[in-house]
């Protein structure tokens, strides 16, 4: 399952998270977005309890998006105690985003 993150409750989904957090940040008309949006919805299925799978609409959270600097979507962000610890800008395939989520789940 996806949590839809917004500036209010991004600390509190996020920051203090006990488990490692993959951020999706988008727009609903990013193409790219939607390209990747079964990605993310396959590894929040794949790694239930194991990982937090959110989505951000930077449209709708420019606080957050311009606290991390997000220029380009589809940019992933894998969050682990608190802190990023890897991202991915643009489409990537399922086997490079396990690879990024792997060491820390």
């Amino acid at each position: 399952m996806e949590i839809i993150i917004n500036d209010a409750n991004f600390e509190a989904e996020v920051i203090n998270s006990e488990l490692p957090v993959l951020i999706d940040f988008w727009a609903p008309w990013c193409g790219p977005c939607n390209m990747v949006a079964p990605i993310v919805e396959e590894l929040a299925e794949d790694y239930a309890g194991k990982l937090k799978v959110c989505k951000i609409n930077v449209d709708e959270a420019p606080g957050v998006s311009r606290q991390y600097g997000i220029r380009a979507i589809p940019t992933l962000m894998v969050f682990k105690g608190g802190e990023m610890v890897d991202q991915q800008v643009g489409v990537a395939p399922k086997d490079v985003l396990v690879t990024k989520i792997t060491p820390y789940i």
